[in-house]
């Protein structure tokens, strides 16, 4: 259950936003009422995100797979809840999807590079940061610099999100739900990425 009121005051700022949420994802999302108590850092957030969404020189399949392991290492509900339903939407292979949220025990469906990709998100999103000078380097070696720099920062924004909507108690809002397959449940880690007792 939210840890805030999802009933914010009505600021033009949140009415705007309400209505680009509805006209392009059906209903108005939890985090844009959670942070409408704030129409600053709803206004800030908005514009962010607009700009983060034209970032193109990181392959869309891997970005998501980075955004959606991120999010699964949080614990943020909302948004793996979230990314299962966008990645349905962008036509990815829901078969391999489906396994993103624990994907270690699951190594085989994914590729060489998807797995990179998957081990440094969740080694950046540890606390302290766990990536390795090896990991990054073969990341810029098969990416490219410019990638890798779009990689790290949407691993980045991806900390943000999760963690405002973690802290606020978001829950998923059943997007997955609307999905073909469902989501494989992760198996919970400890800080340097073995399975907890």
């Amino acid at each position: 259950m939210a840890r805030i009121s999802l009933d914010p005051p009505r600021s033009a700022v949140l009415r705007m936003a309400e209505w680009y949420s509805r006209r392009k994802y059906g209903r108005t999302m939890d985090p844009l009422k959670a942070t409408g108590h704030n129409p600053k850092v709803l206004g800030a957030v908005a514009l962010y995100e607009s700009r983060v969404a034209k970032w193109r020189a990181l392959d869309p399949g891997l970005k998501h797979l980075a955004e959606m392991v991120t999010a699964a290492r949080i614990g943020c509900s909302w948004c793996v809840d979230f990314g299962y339903w966008l990645a349905e939407d962008l036509g990815m292979p829901m078969e391999k999807i489906r396994y993103v949220p624990a994907w270690r025990e699951h190594r085989e469906r994914f590729g060489e590079l998807e797995l990179l990709v998957m081990e440094f998100a969740e080694a950046m999103t540890e606390t302290e940061p766990t990536v390795t000078d090896a990991m990054t380097e073969e990341l810029i070696r098969r990416l490219g610099e410019r990638a890798f720099v779009e990689l790290t920062a949407m691993v980045a924004v991806e900390n943000h999100r999760s963690r405002i909507n973690a802290a606020l108690g978001l829950v998923g809002q059943g997007f997955s739900e609307q999905c073909a397959v469902q989501p494989v449940q992760p198996v919970r880690r400890g800080a340097a990425g073995d399975a907890d007792s």
